[in-house]
């Protein structure tokens, strides 16, 4: 049996061509050219195996999807069984995923899975403890574009996993003017005045702080 990746999703969704590409590009640059050589050198080929990933401690659950698009990906023959979706909260030793399937493959992958679920639940993880610092009052907790080269999509997916919101997903998203703009421009006037020429009848959607 095997577990489809969009079961996994909680209402922050993650495009399927995001997981692709980021799967994909994360097995070639682990298995190179010639794949797990320690686990064919001293795996036999009909071994099967049962593995478990369990939290470490509590949190916030994000990157199943990667996780099984991973093993799904290596192995013909599997069964993945998920036990939480993103965006569940955890607690320290619980089973969050169980994986059965041809050994080389389960070793070859378990690696990159894990990768992809430690560091997308610690996004997750720190965002639900910002959320929950500000309950009750009116403030959103909102992701920059100061993101991991190639994993903005994820990042930003695992922020919304844990509560937050998304701001900007790249340059062309919006108007944003920064100090770096005011001193290039020659001050706030001029800085303002262009960018609303430029906008037209769009409007600017510019903010401007000092950092």
């Amino acid at each position: 049996m095997t577990t489809s990746a969009s079961l996994l999703y909680p209402e922050a969704f993650l495009s399927p061509l995001a997981i692709d590409e980021a799967v994909q590009r994360a097995l070639d640059e682990d298995l190179g050219r010639a794949g797990d050589i320690t686990s064919i050198a001293t795996i036999p080929e009909t071994t099967q195996a049962h593995a478990i990933l369990i939290a470490r401690q509590a949190g916030v659950i994000a990157g199943l999807p990667l996780a099984v698009a991973t093993f799904q990906k290596l192995l013909r023959d599997v069964n993945i069984q998920p036990h939480f979706r993103d965006g569940a909260t955890v607690a320290s030793g619980v089973h969050v995923l169980t994986i059965s399937g041809p050994a080389r493959a389960v070793l070859a992958g378990e690696r990159t899975a894990l990768n992809f679920v430690g560091r997308l639940s610690g996004i997750a993880t720190l965002t639900a403890d910002y959320v929950r610092h500000t309950a009750g009052t009116k403030l959103r907790i909102c992701c920059t574009r100061k993101t991991t080269p190639g994993l903005r999509a994820l990042e930003k997916y695992a922020v919304r996993c844990g509560g937050g919101f998304n701001h900007r997903f790249g340059l062309d998203d919006a108007i944003l003017i920064k100090d770096n703009h005011v001193a290039v421009a020659g001050g706030i006037m001029p800085v303002l005045k262009r960018a609303r020429a430029h906008a037209g009848h769009r409007g600017a959607a510019g903010q401007y702080g000092y950092r």
